[in-house]
């Protein structure tokens, strides 16, 4: 059901600022906005064309509110669809209240959140993959997630589901027709264009599924976890890597007894650096706990940064201690085989060139740095970026970084192997029929072809007010 009442809500966000914007839309817009408004020109709302601005007060009876600049959008040229007018009002809380309050009083009501997007989607503006971008992008703290926000926003995404739902759907009316006529045992669908066609979504399906992968740690941040024995650095590291003194750091073992978190971006991916707790034996029950939620965290990075307690002595380095290193770098591959390990060897600028060679001789791959002088970290930093496959984001592909995409996607190569199968074993056309259009109705969900006002509603809940 397309509501046709009016709303009203704050666009920009709350507090005092130079400007602030008041949205309304819905069918008595115009009129109410034109109720409330003064033109300096004695202009009437009503009558001025789509995509203009007016300058004028507010005006609540014989009481001016604010000098205001009104936008005007006359539906369906608007982004919801509908009549909209946009009031840029003087920033004050004041002054933004009073005249929401005043537009209440005058027959709109305060819009729910995300209700303005939603009614763009309800009036075919936007798809629902794209009305979900519309969030992703407000929310987008980097130029890897805005980047996937806008071309999602755009339709890249939609495009390309919908080109493959448009195929299938042909197919399946062919094999719909077939159904009507059983008894001739007649075949209107070619079976092997039908199956050149489902290796071809199949191909498509996986790719976006893969995508998932890159796309959520792009969306959410990469967590890359800090981890070593008590005072090699890691705190240190972290503040290095930040430009901040964002941890501690002391010469006492032990000084970080919980996680620190902070994000940083990096070529234009979010990374999160978890500075942990220093892995050791301890009977400080405090100092225990930080460890056991070290390797918490070690399970939750994409990527492990451990810095090896490696110091020199005089000329020579202790074969013992490069031993016991080489020992804890195995006991963490063993223990995370599947995660990025980057080793580090802090305090470089402490290294003569002889103690530099020995090291990477015998710990393959070691990075050498010195988080304290600031050597190394541009190396880490380009180290960090080579374990993220940005080559689909370079090329614009298409990158899924929603869950219910994601979801929908691996429901939708499910029903699409059933029915290669089926067509391979010669099965029954009204059985193939079936799967088929579960697969439709799969895809139908991603854009809001098939949706519901349970599934609208947990999609929008999660928008701003005034979007």
């Amino acid at each position: 059901m397309i509501p046709h009442d009016s709303i009203v809500a704050l666009a920009t966000p709350s507090g005092a600022g130079a400007i602030a914007v008041i949205r309304i839309s819905g069918e008595d817009a115009i009129t109410i906005g034109n109720s409330v408004f003064k033109s300096i020109k004695n202009k009437d709302l009503t009558t001025q064309k789509t995509h203009t601005l007016h300058l004028g007060h507010i005006m609540d009876a014989s009481k001016t509110l604010d000098e205001v600049l009104v936008s005007l959008f006359k539906g369906p040229n608007s982004y919801t669809g509908e009549n909209t007018i946009e009031i840029s009002c003087h920033g004050s809380p004041y002054i933004q209240q009073q005249i929401i309050q005043l537009l209440l009083r005058k027959g709109c009501r305060m819009a729910d959140p995300g209700e303005f997007t939603l009614r763009a989607f309800l009036n075919g503006k936007l798809d629902l993959s794209q009305a979900e971008a519309v969030a992703d992008l407000i929310s987008s703290d980097n130029e890897a997630s805005h980047q996937i926000a806008m071309q999602q926003m755009r339709g890249g995404f939609s495009n390309e589901i919908a080109k493959l739902r448009e195929e299938l759907l042909n197919f399946a009316s062919l094999i719909e027709l077939e159904l009507d006529f059983a008894e001739e045992d007649v075949e209107f669908a070619d079976r092997t264009q039908f199956h050149e066609l489902l290796n071809r979504i199949e191909f498509v399906l996986k790719r976006l599924i893969d995508s998932f992968a890159v796309g959520n740690v792009i969306k959410n941040g990469i967590p890359v976890a800090i981890v070593g024995e008590p005072n090699v650095g890691k705190s240190t590291l972290l503040n290095a890597l930040l430009n901040e003194e964002r941890a501690i750091v002391s010469e006492i073992a032990g000084t970080t007894r919980d996680t620190i978190e902070d994000e940083l971006v990096i070529g234009g991916i979010g990374f999160r650096f978890i500075d942990t707790a220093g892995i050791r034996e301890t009977q400080d029950v405090v100092e225990s706990i930080g460890i056991r939620k070290t390797f918490e965290k070690i399970e939750q990075a994409q990527v492990v940064v451990y810095l090896s307690p490696l110091t020199p002595k005089g000329g020579t380095l202790d074969a013992e201690n490069v031993k016991q290193v080489q020992l804890e770098i195995e006991k963490i591959k063993n223990q995370f085989p599947l995660k990025p390990l980057i080793i580090i060897g802090n305090k470089k600028d402490l290294y003569s060139e002889e103690q530099i060679q020995n090291l990477q001789s015998q710990i393959p791959n070691i990075l050498l740095i010195s988080a304290k002088e600031n050597i190394g970290i541009e190396d880490l930093k380009n180290k960090l970026l080579s374990f993220v496959n940005t080559g689909a984001l370079r090329n614009n592909e298409t990158i899924v970084t929603n869950t219910r995409h994601y979801d929908s996607l691996l429901k939708a190569l499910d029903e699409v192997t059933k029915v290669k199968f089926g067509l391979e074993t010669n099965l029954s056309s009204d059985l193939m029929a079936i799967d088929i259009k579960e697969a439709l109705y799969q895809f139908g969900t991603i854009t809001g072809q098939v949706s519901n006002d349970e599934l609208l509603g947990n999609i929008f809940a999660n928008f701003c007010i005034g979007k």
